[in-house]
């Protein structure tokens, strides 16, 4: 999760996906990060809790969202992505 949102973060402030809502890559960021938690669900073919506990999911989530701002902050004022 920190790796993808860092990597969605870096590009953010340039709006690579469009100017909607849903075109935030933070939106496509945690989007995707439910894809892929119901293909493993459909891949295990058991409860993501079962597989992955609930504190860990939140904690992946936040340090995610952390990892994103982190990115966007290194996108904006180092890189100076536009």
């Amino acid at each position: 999760m920190a790796l993808f949102g860092f990597g969605f973060g870096i590009p953010a402030a340039w709006r690579p996906f469009g100017e909607d809502v849903f075109a935030n890559p933070l939106v496509i960021f945690f989007i995707l990060a439910g894809i892929a938690l119901l293909a493993l669900r459909a891949i295990a073919a058991r409860p993501v809790p079962e597989l992955i506990p609930e504190r860990a999911l939140v904690v992946g989530c936040v340090v995610g969202l952390a990892a994103f701002l982190v990115g966007n902050w290194v996108g904006v004022h180092v890189l100076a992505v536009h």
